[in-house]
């Protein structure tokens, strides 16, 4: 697993704890005042979730407080 990757100019780190990737950039808040992550944010997780899958992976991207994202690795190809 690499220990970063970019996308969207975007930098993922891989938290071995988490099984995934994550990476943070600025607060958005929507019409409800509910935190979501940073458009352009959201664009890169989803290219790593799809670049994840390519290779086998199942995963799913999700997100927190205070521009947090993640892009979970829930399950890993038998080698």
């Amino acid at each position: 697993m690499k220990k970063a990757i970019t996308f969207n100019g975007h930098t993922f780190e891989y938290m071995e704890d988490l099984n995934g990737y994550e990476s943070r950039g600025s607060s958005y808040y929507d019409d409800y005042h509910d935190q979501v992550p940073e458009p352009s944010l959201q664009k890169a997780a989803d290219k790593l979730e799809d670049h994840l899958n390519e290779q086998g992976m199942k995963c799913s991207v999700e997100w927190g407080e205070k521009g947090w994202i993640e892009v979970m690795i829930e399950d890993k190809p038998n080698k």
